[in-house]
């Protein structure tokens, strides 16, 4: 058989990226090919020898290092491992012989299915076949699929390398938040479900839930230039509407990796990225519809179906779908939601596979996304602060709806015991019409506010390819995963501005209605292309673990402006090195050094209309994590010291930008997460940063552009944050959970000129659920979730400029019925 590809691909003046595209749509053709008629042959891949040095502890724990290192899915009766102790495993062996060494002497065998995952029964009922209990521990088919989790510690992520690898043994900082988080936690939005995790700053905007902002180790653009979706980039720019939002009810998983990344990533910013991963097909039938209603007139409903569709389990699929609408917390303004995501798994053997995904998304309303000066916010105008729910804007001229489309799939296949290639695809269509009344500020002393229209109609185009080859092996007693990988990515938004005037707008006696003065349309088009080459070796040398890797990035962008004789444009390329050093002792203390580096293209442009260079940025990291034997508790502690250069930003009454200088963040970050007995979860974290303009680029003519050694705005220095969730099991009470937490955000500046400060904020979360499985409603389960308990007014962040501050979210209370069945 036969596979031909037409390189009839879009042109461009270098002949390399031309090959790079063809052989990007050329190669899974290549490879399903032999994988469908040699699956016999590949069969035996799963078998290789590797050597294994796994410490003595609870089965459980030794099963899920040894099905994460081996590269298998392992499902389990839970109960069946209670109490059950492991000699752990030393030595070169197969799978089915590491297992049968783990187990022996507990009365229990693995048996492989026939897509080469794997379940344990008792010896005695070999033949049987038995009703699996939701998988409770770990493992990695193909090298990138990521099992589903009970409870909030995960023990692998493919975020940092783009390969399955223990969080222990990983020479970086990543933090993963679970499902079960997510629920126990109520999170409406990604940026909520974000909360809890040291380093990020997940509402620099406060109460908007338009976009998912994420400010990480003191990085905020303005932009969200920093959110991936399984293992592609969530297309986007700052000049655009168009960058999608997850809900987080159709998400399993979310990663997050610290600092630098583009050696994997490409173009990316040089805080860290967030890598979400969506509901994935399942072998075992799963069923559950949820009801939601909360504050500001909140109900929802939401849909997860998934199971095989053959009993072969060839075909399993996924169907996720909600619809939800309600107002906000600000006056005149709504949200609603309705989103469908269907997958399908096709298994063609136990060494091939290939996922298609779609995402379907029409929100006919997205909430507020807009800023209050900071006097009538952090402080009073004339006495007074404006009210929590105050709306500037004309409720006759407020729109932002948002429709997308995406497709894609994950393509998985094995050659042997040696190489293994996967690929990840996505197209997007995303269409917004949006307009705006906005605030630029009071007007003299009085309490009028000074007010402008905006309005757009976008329709963005893009499309991300990654294609990466693994190769596992050894060198002397060194063992070699080696990854090589090219991606590609292009994006092409069309963008018509409106523009108007507006008279002002009393704020403490608004009175809407007032009409909107529109001026002619002009029409832009931005364009983006990058590819890049990456590799990427990690080694096991005895307990050293050593991670490589090295990317050269080619990328172009365009913007072409209606009435300006030609388009501005900017070609670049860039080469980004990683480099890092993991030592693992056998009492699960983990200390590691580690060096990344990161760019991104700017899209702004300076006052001929010429992009500006492209941002760089390296991080040191110096860090130690710690795993108690026999458990998967993890405590990480990092230093971290990032300097970024070549940034932008433009002065009041200036419709360019400059450049001006480079930003040094240094600090520190802790986390725990601990499984403390079977009743109680705890999470805790800490971050200090400090972070300030290193150097400084200003004009001769006007020095306001001096701004070395000032912090910038959205950036906190201290934060801190609990939560502890407590199940009651074995008495009267058996079937209740309780959670609580707290978050305490620090002080920030409101001004780039370091005049006014942000007061610190601390606010306390509380939940409450029960199971009535214990009153015979087996699967039903409800949970009261409150954020903000005490309703505490503040300040999220501000922004450049004193007119544009942001409240936080006020009280928010759900309560969520669900069914399992």
């Amino acid at each position: 058989m036969r596979s031909t590809c037409s390189p009839s691909l879009p042109s461009r003046s270098r002949a390399l990226t031309g090959a790079i595209r063809t052989a990007l749509l050329c190669l899974p053709l290549g490879a399903l090919a032999p994988a469908l008629t040699s699956a016999a042959e590949n069969s035996a891949s799963q078998q290789a020898v590797r050597s294994y040095d796994i410490a003595a502890g609870p089965l459980s724990s030794t099963l899920s290092r040894f099905a994460g290192e081996a590269g298998v899915l392992l499902s389990v009766d839970g109960s069946l491992l209670q109490g059950l102790q492991s000699n752990g495993l030393q030595g070169p062996y197969g799978v089915d012989e590491g297992f049968a060494a783990l187990l022996q002497g507990s009365g229990l065998q693995a048996v492989r299915d026939s897509q080469g995952n794997y379940s344990l029964a008792p010896q005695a009922e070999q033949g049987d076949t038995l009703e699996l209990q939701p998988m409770t521990v770990e493992g990695f088919a193909l090298g990138n699929a990521l099992g589903e989790m009970e409870g909030y510690n995960a023990t692998h992520s493919s975020a940092a390398t783009k390969t399955s690898m223990p969080l222990l043994e990983t020479p970086q900082t990543v933090s993963v938040v679970t499902r079960q988080q997510m629920n126990d936690q109520g999170s409406l939005t990604v940026a909520q479900a974000l909360r809890y995790t040291p380093g990020v700053m997940s509402s620099p905007y406060g109460a908007t839930s338009r976009y998912d902002y994420v400010a990480m180790r003191g990085f905020s653009d303005g932009s969200v230039d920093n959110l991936y979706l399984d293992g592609l980039k969530v297309m986007g720019d700052s000049g655009t509407y168009s960058t999608m939002q997850i809900d987080p009810y159709l998400l399993e998983r979310i990663d997050v990796l610290k600092g630098p990344s583009s050696v994997l990533y490409g173009r990316s910013l040089p805080g860290g990225l967030v890598a979400m991963t969506t509901k994935q097909p399942t072998d075992e039938t799963y069923r559950q519809v949820q009801a939601t209603v909360g504050s500001n007139n909140q109900r929802g409903i939401g849909v997860d179906l998934g199971g095989p569709l053959d009993e072969e389990k060839h075909l399993s699929y996924r169907l996720v779908g909600l619809a939800d609408k309600g107002d906000t917390q600000y006056d005149h303004v709504e949200s609603e939601r309705y989103a469908l995501a269907p997958s399908l798994r096709i298994a063609f053997s136990e060494d091939t596979a290939l996922t298609l995904q779609a995402y379907l998304q029409h929100d006919p309303e997205s909430g507020y996304h807009g800023g209050l000066p900071a006097e009538g916010t952090l402080y009073r105008r004339n006495g007074r602060y404006l009210s929590d729910g105050f709306f500037e804007g004309e409720p006759g001229h407020e729109k932002f709806e948002r429709t997308q489309q995406m497709l894609g799939y994950q393509f998985e296949h094995r050659f042997d015991g040696v190489w293994s290639m996967r690929q990840n695809f996505r197209y997007l269509d995303s269409k917004v019409e949006s307009e705006q009344v906005y605030s630029l500020g009071w007007a003299g002393n009085s309490s009028e506010l000074l007010r402008a229209y905006t309005g757009a109609d976008e329709r963005l185009h893009s499309w991300i390819i990654d294609n990466m080859l693994q190769a596992e092996f050894d060198t002397g007693a060194a063992r070699h995963t080696l990854l090589t990988g090219v991606d590609y990515q292009r994006a092409k938004a069309k963008v018509t501005y409106y523009g108007g005037t507006v008279d002002n707008l009393d704020a403490f006696d608004p009175v809407y209605g007032t009409p909107v003065v529109v001026g002619g349309p002009f029409g832009q088009t931005r364009r983006l292309e990058q590819t890049g080459l990456y590799m990427q070796d990690l080694i096991e040398l005895d307990r050293w673990r050593f991670s490589l890797g090295v990317r050269q990035d080619w990328v172009e962008t365009e913007v072409a402006t209606e009435g300006v004789s030609a388009p501005s444009g900017k070609d670049s390329s860039q080469l980004t090195t990683r480099a890092g050093v993991l030592y693992l002792f056998d009492n699960g203390v983990a200390p590691y050094l580690s060096y990344s580096e990161s760019f991104n293209p700017n899209s702004t442009s300076d006052a001929n209309g010429d992009p500006l260079a492209a941002t760089e940025g390296t991080q040191w990291e110096l860090g130690v994590k710690y795993q108690p034997v026999g458990t998967d508790d993890l405590y990480t502690a990092s230093l971290f010291h990032i300097e970024q250069e070549n940034l932008a930003s433009k002065l009041p009454n200036e419709d360019f930008f400059r450049p001006i200088g480079a930003v040094r963040s240094q600090g520190l970050e802790l986390e725990a997460r601990l499984q403390v007995t079977d009743s109680l979860r705890l999470l805790g974290s800490y971050t200090f940063t400090d972070i300030e303009y290193s150097k400084s680029v200003f004009s001769a003519v006007d020095d306001t552009l001096d701004n070395k050694g000032n912090t910038p705005t959205q950036s906190v220095r201290h934060m801190a944050s609990i939560w502890a969730d407590y199940r009651f099991i074995g008495d009267s009470l058996e079937g209740l959970s309780t959670g609580a937490g707290i978050r305490y955000v620090g002080k920030s500046w409101a001004d780039a000129e370091n005049t006014q400060r942000i007061p610190s904020y601390t606010l306390f979360d509380a939940s409450i659920g029960y199971d009535f499985a214990r009153v015979g409603l087996d699967g039903v389960g409800v949970r009261l979730n409150a954020n903000n308990l005490t309703d505490k007014r503040y300040v999220a962040g501000c922004g450049s400029s004193l007119n544009y501050c942001y409240l936080g979210e006020e009280r928010n209370i759900t309560a969520t019925v669900s069914y399992e069945f």
